[in-house]
Order: C-alpha cells, then sequence, then structure tokens
C-alpha cells in the first residue's frame, strides 16, 4: 500500500473514532496529538491485515484526559468494576483492583479463581454455546491493562509513553514498527523501519521491556520475519539488568503479552506472598506455575 493510501485509511480511522466520542475538547486534543505508530503502518506497507492501530500522545495532559474519559466510561458500562488512574512522577497508570487487567464481560473475575478453575474455563471458551449478538457501541472499551485501554473496531490507546515520535520510539523494540502516522504531518517513514520490513527482519533496538520482546518474536516469526542470535543477545543482555523475582518487575515486564495468562501467574503469586509474607519467588515456582497454565 501507498504511502498516500496509508494517509487515507488513517485520517478516516481517526475520523470514525472521533465521531463516537462525546467530549468535544477532548477531540480536539486527541486531533492534535494522536500519533499511530507500530505494527499497524508496517502491514499496511506490505498489504497484510491490520490487527489494530496503536495510539499514542504527545502530550501527558492528552493521554491523561483520555484515561481518565475511558476509564470513566468502562466503569459506567461495567458497575462492579472498580478501574481508576494514578498519575505521579510522570507515570499514568490504570489500577484494576489487584488483577491488573478487567475485560467488558467481567475477565477480572476469572483472574481471582484458582489456576486450575481458571484454565479449567479458559481451554472450555471455545465449547460455550454461541451467544445472541447485541449491538453494541463502536469503539467502546473492551479491555483495560495498567499500561493501556483497548476499544473495540482495533484501537489501542497506550498511555505508558507520551511525547514526540522520536521519544515514544526510544522504549519501542523492533526498527520495522517505527514508521509514525499524525494528522498534521501524514505518514513518516524512516530508512531503517524500510529496510527491516523489505527484509523480513526483526531488527532490536532496546527496548524498557526486554522480556516482552523475547515473546514478542513468535508473532512475528509466524509471519515470516526472520531474527538472527545477536538480536535475542541484544535482549538477553537487558534482561539481565532486570529483578524478575521482583514481583512488581515481573508484572511490568509482563503486562500486554498473553495478558490473561500472566495475569493468573502475577495473581497466584500475590496471593501466596500475601498468605506467606516469607515467601520468596524463585525459578522452581514460576516452573510449576507455568506448566499448569500453559
Amino acid at each position: 500500500m501507498k504511502a498516500k493510501t496509508i494517509n487515507k485509511v488513517l485520517s478516516k480511522k481517526l475520523s470514525d473514532w472521533l465521531s463516537n466520542i462525546d467530549d468535544i475538547s477532548l477531540i480536539k486534543k486527541i486531533e492534535d496529538d494522536a500519533i499511530i505508530t507500530g505494527g499497524s503502518i508496517a502491514s499496511m506497507l506490505l498489504n497484510e491485515d491490520v490487527n489494530d492501530y496503536d495510539v499514542y500522545f504527545k502530550t501527558e495532559e492528552t493521554a491523561l484526559a483520555v484515561a481518565k474519559y475511558y476509564v470513566s466510561k468502562f466503569n459506567d458500562a461495567n458497575r462492579d468494576s472498580k478501574a481508576s488512574i494514578k498519575h505521579e512522577e510522570g507515570r499514568i497508570k490504570i489500577h484494576i483492583q489487584s488483577n491488573g487487567v478487567a475485560t467488558e464481560d467481567g475477565g477480572e473475575d476469572i483472574l481471582e479463581t484458582s489456576f486450575d478453575d481458571a484454565v479449567e474455563a479458559l481451554s472450555q471458551a471455545d465449547d460455550c454455546p454461541v451467544p445472541v449478538i447485541e449491538e453494541k457501541p463502536k469503539y467502546r472499551v473492551v479491555f483495560l491493562s495498567s499500561n493501556a485501554i483497548t476499544l473495540s473496531n482495533d484501537i489501542q490507546i497506550v498511555i505508558r509513553f507520551y511525547g514526540e515520535p522520536s521519544e515514544i520510539h526510544k522504549n519501542y523494540d523492533f526498527a520495522h514498527c517505527t514508521n509514525y502516522w499524525t494528522k498534521s504531518g501524514g505518514v513518516i517513514l524512516n530508512q531503517d523501519a524500510l529496510e527491516a520490513l523489505l527484509t523480513k527482519e526483526l531488527v532490536y533496538m532496546g527496548s524498557k521491556y526486554p522480556l516482552c520482546s523475547i515473546i514478542r518474536t513468535r508473532k512475528f516469526i509466524k509471519r515470516g520475519y526472520q531474527i538472527n542470535a545477536g538480536q535475542y543477545l541484544k535482549m538477553c543482555f537487558q534482561l539481565n539488568d532486570l529483578d524478575l523475582n521482583n514481583i512488581e518487575v515481573l508484572e511490568d515486564q509482563l503486562v500486554g503479552v498473553d495478558s490473561a495468562y500472566f495475569m493468573m501467574l502475577i495473581n497466584g503469586i500475590k496471593k501466596k506472598t500475601e498468605n506467606d509474607p516469607s515467601f520468596k519467588v524463585s525459578t522452581p515456582y514460576i516452573v510449576s506455575i507455568i506448566d499448569k497454565i500453559f
């Protein structure tokens, strides 16, 4: 797909999304500050289907306003939800009770069950009767995590990072995802991203989330990308700087990666720690839980 076609597609997508927001001042903020980047532009350049559109914002003010708007909408639509915003030290974070994720169909409930019950429920999900499909609003919140808000109709709002594209991409892992689009500037392509796309090569640039990046390689490999051992070594060196025995570090690294399963792991560790304050995370314990969940 050519850049001018991508411009049209993304302009139409933004307009459609904004037409479903009932706060006029927020619409203006999003128009001025929204940045679409990540895998969607890479997919369009390769004429592949787009999974979702990752949206970031140039300013903390807009990121916070958007987070507050959609958390409020989610709580209104899900009366049992207690999602809230934590804003401190330049970090915007969504807090969902003790589980870390919430879905519009009550997904947080499954994370409070035992591992055996939760795994059984997930494994049988495909066997459930097909429900009557009710017409639901476009661009409603379907999933919340501490770092992101997922809307229906393929919009994912990332609140973990904000700033100009160059700042946001400092936190990106793979080069091919660093093209971006804004309403005022259109599609901006960069040479490193295009080279990685043409060769379908995963080039690791460094990330705050190396564990997430290692796991994400599975997705790209399935799509035909290649990765050399050196890129894995980069990720391993960064991972070595982290203390994954610290539950807060481990949770932060795993948010957004197969969340339902990994949040069961995190929730299990938290409950174990609550019941036994002397408990320390260990490799054998993690291995035993992973073997049960996956």
